[in-house]
Order: structure tokens, then sequence, then C-alpha cells
């Protein structure tokens, strides 16, 4: 490949990139309840001064180690307190995990043109972009597990002294890290991926003589903030651990429980708009696996944390997100192989699957349209025929990507386009309804005078107050009847006056407005039985679901 072709597909990748990460992170409000709340723990902890303990509404919040807050402060430091500063920690840890892939397929198969391939493969994925543009932690503990996993391949790989010490302690590092975003799992994850690996190719002698190094890497890398939090607060490891780990993945009654089977649904989903190259480069990866040894470690890689999480009780389409950098590795080398055996009926598989699945959405939002003379429950209202018509376009535009697609051998790149459009007007395409429940911005925005003015601000829903802190910039938002996520942090003496029950609610009202105005935020579809015995409001502004109660101070 020519330098001016690798800057040609460098540039082309760049733009990509740009208008499939960048562009949309501002197009669109914050949802509740995980953008909100980690919005709001990072200007919490930037408020404070605070980089050991997180706090969340000004409680103690100990759900997820620091690391991944740590990349969100800096996002918020470098460009303030917007959306796209919330984002875009998640955007620059997808990036970077890109370029790994790059670097990875580059380093296995000395093919630039295929490194670049496996690259926009990564990037264009369902699953990557759409976790890769929301401000989750996923993203950023999947940036440790690929650099662990490549630092895995060179540990396996380079003969000399030097660099097996460095490859080891890079591993370390990039485990400790993952632990510090995310947890015990960080580390389990990438031994779990290894095992067969190590198995396969008797390489116990190396892991015995060189893993203690990676392990002391690792160890040295968190025990200052593990032993800065274990002073501060005494209580985290304990609930964190039990907690966090054994009931969220363990427990019978673990949150967000799912069958075994429910990751492939969502890993067929989450390969669009590759799907059809994914049967053929896990069936061609096995049966290569013995002559090709690069391709066992990627299916070991993909496959091992696939089952492990499947095998959990708590699941989540997240989870499994780590995979998707060792699959994109996978149909990359087997999209080369079916471009030069000059066979196109892959391909055409891919477009008309393509086709299928905008054609399909098109005609579903058809029918819930609401437009058709038939009993169905319209997902749009009468004057949202603006956003209909957009959602249209959206999976219209991914079906015609997937027809330009097969036109011809060399138009296979039109796949990557599938998601272009989705991605530029989904936030302008959501139906109201939607928004009302899990954007709560655009409410809050609209009636930020009476909020500011409020003494006290209470709400009955942990995403919705933490939408309120954010735009109203104020960490002592109460919660009104409901504690969700939050119950640990109020149950210290110190975070219980945080909590208004329903029935203390109206002796409370009654000292709080001596002090000044009160706001209650509430849901309209929580399920609260104290709102009949509200005391009556000064005011009521109501938006579909959301309801403002001002109460105003007493003379």
């Amino acid at each position: 490949m020519s330098n001016s072709i690798k800057r040609a597909y460098g540039f082309m990748l760049l733009l990509f990139f740009t208008v499939l990460y960048l562009l949309p992170l501002d197009l669109r409000s914050l949802w509740q309840p995980d953008e909100t709340r980690y919005a709001e723990i990072s200007r919490e902890m930037l408020q404070r001064g605070d980089w050991v303990v997180p706090h969340f509404l000004g409680l103690r919040y100990f759900e997820k180690p620091i690391a991944g807050y740590w990349i969100n402060n800096i996002s918020q430091m470098i460009f303030g307190d917007s959306n796209f500063a919330v984002r875009f920690g998640s955007v620059f840890c997808s990036a970077i995990s890109a370029l790994l892939v790059f670097w990875l397929a580059n380093l296995m198969w000395h093919n630039r043109q295929k490194a670049y391939i496996a690259t926009l493969i990564y990037l264009s994925c369902v699953l990557v972009f759409s976790i890769g543009t929301y401000s989750v932690l996923d993203p950023m503990i999947t940036l440790w597990m690929t650099a662990a996993m490549v630092s895995s391949y060179f540990c396996l790989r380079v003969s000399g002294t030097k660099q097996k010490a460095l490859s080891w302690l890079v591993l370390g590092l990039a485990c400790g890290m993952g632990f510090m975003t995310k947890g015990f799992l960080a580390l389990a994850v990438p031994v779990i991926s290894v095992l067969p690996i190590v198995w396969r190719e008797k390489r116990f002698k190396t892991l015995l003589c060189w893993g203690p190094l990676a392990i002391v890497s690792a160890f040295l890398l968190s025990l200052p903030w593990v032993l800065a939090i274990a002073q501060r607060e005494p209580d985290f490891w304990h609930y964190f651990f039990w907690v966090e780990h054994i009931q969220r993945f363990a427990a019978k009654d673990a949150q967000h429980s799912a069958p075994f089977w429910y990751y492939l649904p969502m890993l067929c989903l989450g390969a669009l708009p590759w799907l059809g190259l994914l049967p053929g480069a896990l069936i061609g990866g096995w049966k290569k696996r013995a002559l090709r040894p690069e391709l066992f470690f990627l299916l070991s890689w993909a496959v091992m944390p696939l089952i492990f999480f499947s095998i959990a009780k708590g699941k989540l389409p997240t989870y499994i997100l780590p995979c998707f950098a060792p699959l994109a590795l996978l149909m990359a080398d087997y999209f080369e192989q079916v471009r030069q055996s000059l066979s196109s009926r892959v391909l055409k598989v891919n477009g008309i699957i393509n086709i299928i699945f905008g054609g399909l959405v098109v005609v579903t939002l058809v029918v819930l349209s609401g437009r058709l003379p038939l009993h169905v429950k319209a997902i749009y209202a009468p004057e949202e025929l603006h956003k209909w018509l957009m959602a249209i376009m959206c999976f219209a535009t991914w079906a015609l990507a997937g027809a330009m697609s097969i036109t011809a051998p060399r138009r296979w790149y039109w796949a990557a386009a599938c998601p272009l459009v989705l991605a530029l007007l989904v936030g302008q395409a959501i139906p109201q309804h939607v928004i009302d429940s899990k954007q709560p911005q655009e409410f809050i925005q609209q009636n930020i005078q009476p909020l500011k003015q409020s003494r006290f601000v209470l709400s009955d829903s942990v995403g919705v107050a933490a939408g309120l802190a954010w735009e109203l910039k104020r960490s002592d938002i109460l919660m009104f009847d409901e504690k969700g996520e939050l119950e640990y942090g109020l149950n210290y003496p110190d975070g219980q006056s945080h909590y208004i029950s329903g029935a203390d609610f109206p002796t409370w009202l009654l000292k709080a407005r001596e002090q000044g105005d009160v706001s209650v935020m509430i849901q309209l579809d929580s399920d609260l039985q104290t709102r009949a015995k509200l005391p009556p409001a000064d005011s009521e502004i109501s938006a579909n679901r959301f309801k403002l109660l001002i109460y105003k101070k007493l003379p």
C-alpha cells in the first residue's frame, strides 16, 4: 500500500469517526438514569475537589471504583459542564480501543489495509458506537481489557527478557486500571480469556514465571487509591465486593437477571451492519486455529468472556462490549479471505441482512404510526410527524446503504455507512413520551427559574434528581418517597436528611416553607400511593409524564 493510499485510508477513517462519534454528542439530551448519574458524580467530584471518594447527590456512592470517574472529571475540566463533555470520556476510550485494534491487526498480519478494515468494522458495529457515545463506564473498561489482551499477545510472543518484562508490566498496569474502573471483573476476564491459549500452547511455565510481575504492577498501581479510600471510608470494600459483585452477578435475585442465551441475540444485533460476516469469521477461525494461532487467540478472547457473562445471573448488553474488538479482527480477516477469493456471496448476504433490517424497522414504524386503520398504540403523537419521518429516514437510509454495498464487490464499504444517518438524527427522532420519561433536561430547562428560586428541590426518581442536580449545579436534591440506588448512602447518619418519606412530607413541608420555596418534580408513571395525599401546591406544571409542584415560602 503506497503512502498516498495509507493517508487516504487514514483520513477517511478519521472523518468517519468524527461523523459517527463526535458530531452527535451534543445533539441529544442526557438519558436518565445512566448519563445523568455519571454527569453529576463527576461534577460533584470536581466541585468538592475530592478525587478519592465518589459522591452522588451529596451522598456516598460505592457502586463503582474511581478511575472511570477520573476520565469523566478530566473531560469536564476540559470541555465544561456540557452534554459533549459528559459523553466525551466514552468516545475517547472507544477511539483508543480502535487504535489498539488497528495496531494488533497490523502486528498480526503485517497488512495495513486489513488493519484499516478491522478498525472500520469495530467502530461501525451497532453495540460499539451506541455504547461508545453514551456516558457509561463500559467503554472505559473495554479500553483496559483491550489493552490487557493486546499486552497478553505480546507476553506470549516476544522472546527477549526486556520485551517480556515490559509486556507483563503493561499487562498488569492495564488490569490495574481496569480494576479501578469496574472492580474485580477486570482481573477475572483477561485471565479467563488467556487460559485456553496458555493451555493449548503449554505456556504454564511462562505464566508462572512472569505472571507475578503483572500481579505486582497491578497491585502497586491501585494500592494508593485502595488505601486512601479504605482510610476515608472503611466500609467501601465490604459493600463493593459483596453487594456489587456477588449479589449482582451470582445471587438468585441479581439485578438485571436474564436467561443464559440472552447475549446471543444481543451479539447478532450488536454486530450489525456486519452480521453477514460473523458466522463465517467464527467458523473459519475455529477451522484454521491449528495453522494460524492468532485466530485461536482472538476466538478465546471473544468467546470466553461471552460464556462467563452468560453464566452470570445479572446481564446487560453493555457487559459484552469487550468481545467486539476480537470479533472485529476475526471479521476483517474473514472479509479479506472472501475478497481474495473473488466471491461476493458473503458480501451480498451481508447487504441483504442490512436491507431486511432497515426495511423491517421502517415497516414497524409505519404500522405503529397510528396513521393506518389498525388497532395499535401509536409511538408518535399526531403532531410529531416530523419526528416520525426522521425515524423512517434513519432506517430507510440504513437499507439504502445495505443495497449500495451489494451493487458491486468494491462497494462493500457502504455497509459502514448504514448507521451514519441514525447516529446524526436519532436525537431529533425520539418520541416526546420517551423524552418525558428518559430525558428530563428539556422539562427542567423550561422551568429553570422556579427551580433556581427554590430553597428545597425534591424528586421521586434518582435519574431525574441527577438531572436536576446537573442543570441546577447543586448536589442537595432530596429524594421524595423513593431511595433506589441511593439507599446505601442514605443509611449513613449524615445522609438520612436527604430522604423525605411520603408520610412525613406534609409535616416536613410546613417547616421547609418557612425557609423558602419548595419544588417537587415527580414522574407520573411512578407507583407512589402518597401522591393523592400531597398537600395542594401553589402552582403545578405538567408535561406528559413529568409534573412540577411548587410550594411558595410561607409569610
